[in-house]
């Protein structure tokens, strides 16, 4: 469903992403891995687009991107409309209620009528265990209901693909867990996600594929059994022992 060819991203004269190769088949879950620094998170941004890659290419449920030559807007949209993602820090509009956040893309970008789009975002609310907080303000909430307010806010525009950076980075320990079992329940339902975590339970538990980075290189993929338990390169060992210390 996602292929990957040589993704470079340059700021300036640092090369951020030097060549990443990547196929993702549809449901299934990739988790990457890596010191804070090694292009994570600059890797998510372009394959949404948010930054626009220097070179290489991105194909995304049949939609082609090359970025060796310059793209065109269409493409740049249809590559948008295929993914949404979901922040470390949550970005929920402060000025608007919990459900008019989840509405908001559907209704501004996608022009779907209201009257559709609150039914969807009441649903959508429900499976993120929110029903009783839509005419909430995202100040009212706790850290771990606004990450599952933007899960809810990304499921509205009905993405291909799910784009989580660090999701739970920002919360306090004890709200982890809810967060993340919003997005063991979405692996369950066969969504394709791509999860920037330190989180190396959620990993071990739920990805079909566990990639480490570094230096914005991949430097060893595998499944998550042969990655934590027997990785083969000595960067990847290296990291390990130091964040399981």
């Amino acid at each position: 469903m996602i292929t990957v060819k040589s993704l470079h991203k340059k700021f300036g004269d640092v090369d951020v992403l030097k060549g990443i190769d990547l196929e993702v088949e549809k449901g299934k879950v990739v988790v990457v891995i890596g010191p804070s620094g090694s292009g994570k998170t600059t890797f998510l941004r372009c394959l949404n687009l948010l930054e626009t890659p220097s070179s290489g290419e991105i194909v995304i449920d049949n939609v082609h991107a090359n970025f060796s030559i310059k793209t065109t807007k269409q493409v740049t949209d249809e590559v948008r409309r295929k993914s949404a993602m979901v922040f470390q820090h949550y970005n929920l509009f402060p000025h608007m209620t919990v459900l008019e956040n989840v509405m908001e893309g559907p209704v501004s970008v996608q022009k779907f009528p209201k009257d559709k789009a609150k039914e969807s975002a009441l649903l959508l609310l429900k499976k993120v265990g929110l029903s009783d907080k839509a005419n909430d303000y995202p100040h009212q909430l706790s850290g771990g209901q606004q990450q599952r307010v933007g899960i809810a806010r990304a499921l509205a525009l009905q993405p291909e693909l799910l784009l989580f950076d660090e999701p739970t980075s920002a919360l306090d320990p004890e709200l982890v867990g809810e967060v993340l079992q919003v997005m063991k329940d979405l692996a369950k339902e066969g969504m394709t996600m791509i999860v920037v975590t330190h989180e190396m339970r959620f990993a071990q538990d739920v990805a079909d594929e566990v990639i480490f980075m570094d230096e914005g290189i991949v430097i060893e993929r595998g499944n998550p059994q042969e990655v934590f338990t027997n990785p083969t390169e000595a960067r990847t060992k290296k990291f390990l022992n130091l964040i399981q210390q």
